[in-house]
């Protein structure tokens, strides 16, 4: 079993026009709405791949029974914590002459710190006979910024394996408590680390140095670099760079399929090559559709097959 944590979920919507103009007027082509954040793109995802997994999230008002009525209507097993307020919305305009994608994130308002505490207990009661917890995305205002810390010291005790895609200063908090993989992309590690990442092998000392902050031998630093691929400081201390020659119109939550396709293939008792072919397939196969965590597991299995992977 596969457990999702998301936080902060939103609903993501994706409008499609011809072209974006600053302080134009646009009537959308094309529009989809989906049940998002992180953590339910990395559950909606694994599902998708074949992996038991579920979700514990935090929702509130109007929107989070939006959501949740989304969710079910996907089949995804919830464990819901509601609190006051309402969740986020994200928002991505893909300007079909450039395919480039303008993106507008809420952070969401504040919560009681005692929902933190109602979602961590929640959480703990899911942790039992399962093999991984992944932690995905923002936490809420008013939570603790040791949050993730506590989320990762807890599932490490109770034998859990955790895969964290996080960022900021919670990130780094969270390192501390050794999650077994840490997967951040370029832009993230930049600013955790202060150091560069835009060359291939700047992102790899970077991937280095997340792995010796996560713990060293036994856990693993992950940088994503978008179209130019991924490298990998691996547990055994092995380096790779992984990379897919395609190109989709839609890649919000590409890295939360990434997530997916990893866990997924770990769990399943892939080496690291192939779980990460899987996780490139995952995120290539999601980038062909609209709607973040939305892949075809059939396509999916092609593109991973058409991975490279080298151990460098």
């Amino acid at each position: 079993m596969i457990v999702c944590l998301a936080a902060n979920p939103s609903i993501d919507k994706l409008f499609e026009v011809d072209r974006l103009t600053v302080g134009g007027i646009h009537r959308p082509l094309g529009f989809v709405q989906t049940a998002g954040g992180k953590g339910l793109n990395v559950a909606r995802a694994a599902r998708a791949l074949g992996a038991d997994a579920m979700l514990v999230a935090m929702f509130r008002g109007h929107t989070g029974r939006w959501l949740s009525e989304q969710l079910a209507a996907e089949g995804v097993p919830l464990d819901a914590v509601w609190t006051h307020g309402e969740n986020r919305s994200s928002i991505s305009v893909a300007d079909r002459e450039t395919w480039r994608l303008t993106e507008f994130y809420e952070h969401g308002s504040e919560v009681p710190e005692a929902s933190w505490v109602d979602l961590q207990e929640a959480l703990a009661r899911r942790l039992a006979d399962v093999s991984w917890l992944t932690i995905s995305g923002s936490m809420p205002h008013g939570a603790p910024d040791h949050g993730y810390h506590d989320v990762v010291e807890e599932a490490r005790a109770g034998g859990v394996s955790v895969a964290l895609d996080a960022e900021g200063g919670r990130l780094g908090l969270a390192l501390e408590a050794g999650p077994a993989v840490v997967k951040v992309n370029a832009a993230e590690a930049s600013e955790l680390l202060t150091v560069p990442t835009s060359r291939r092998e700047d992102a790899l000392a970077a991937a280095m140095k997340l792995r010796d902050q996560a713990g060293g031998q036994a856990h693993a630093g992950i940088v994503t670099r978008g179209a130019d691929g991924v490298v990998v400081a691996a547990p055994d201390g092995s380096l790779y760079e992984g990379i897919l020659y395609m190109r989709g119109r839609y890649p919000v939550g590409s890295g939360d399929a990434f997530l997916a396709g990893l866990v997924v293939g770990l769990d399943a008792g892939a080496d690291w090559p192939g779980a990460l072919a899987t996780a490139l397939g995952a995120a290539a196969a999601n980038a062909e559709l609209p709607g973040a965590g939305r892949l075809d597991p059939v396509r999916a299995q092609t593109l991973a097959a058409q991975a490279v992977v080298r151990e460098l």
